[in-house]
């Protein structure tokens, strides 16, 4: 299932080059600067707290209209029409009937749904931070924005003389960043994206250092 990522862009002065594709994958920390280690951290976990209620609405409700029918029928009263309908078509309506099977087909899609919000963390946009090493036995967890990360991440590569205009995305495993350049010698350009944005991510403090992708051309013309 792909994912996608939040981007940040910016401008300078436009000056118009022959286009020179050029795209590398970097994850080489600047000297000096000691990669992000740990224990595990898991990622965070969403509440799920508008399809929870939503269940729980309908189940109320549902378990509530059976139960007053059936102290209805105890007190001596007919069943509801309803009940009674349901009960005739699911005795008389074979199993290979058109409602039939889109009911089954329905009852199942909304329980691999379930099931599928029950086993997935969600909140994707949050990336876990690494805990200080002062406060990783107690209960103190960090995450950051995949946008607020693209955004820091834009501002360093806009830094690397020669960039005209920077894109950057944050995945939960790769950052993409997709640059221009109107001066400068690209691959002298692309190596120092490489160094700055592979040290800048390590200083993001995330638990899990996404891998690094660098792609350097020149502005289209016109």
């Amino acid at each position: 299932m792909s994912e996608q990522e939040p981007e940040s862009a910016t401008q300078r002065v436009t000056t118009s080059e022959t286009e020179q594709p050029r795209s590398t994958t970097a994850g080489t920390p600047e000297p000096g600067v000691a990669s992000v280690g740990g224990p595990h951290v898991r990622r965070f976990w969403s509440a799920r707290r508008v399809p929870a209620a939503i269940v729980a609405l309908l189940a109320a409700a549902g378990t509530g209209l059976l139960l007053y029918d059936v102290v209805a029928v105890r007190a001596g009263r007919s069943a509801m029409s309803w009940r009674r309908s349901l009960a005739d078509e699911l005795a008389t309506r074979p199993l290979d009937n058109g409602w039939m099977i889109g009911g089954a087909v329905l009852a199942m899609a909304v329980g691999l749904w379930l099931l599928f919000l029950a086993v997935t963390p969600g909140l994707r946009r949050l990336l876990p931070m690494q805990p200080p090493a002062d406060a990783r036995g107690a209960d103190i967890r960090a995450g950051l924005d995949r946008s607020a990360a693209a955004l820091v991440l834009r501002d360093r590569a806009m830094e690397v003389p020669g960039v005209q205009s920077a894109r950057i995305g944050v995945g939960r495993r790769k950052v993409r960043a997709r640059v221009q350049s109107h001066f400068r010698d690209l691959e002298e350009v692309r190596g120092d994206l490489e160094e700055t944005l592979a040290n800048a991510v390590l200083q993001l403090g995330l638990a899990r250092p996404p891998a690094l992708s660098v792609d350097v051309r020149r502005p289209k013309k016109g």
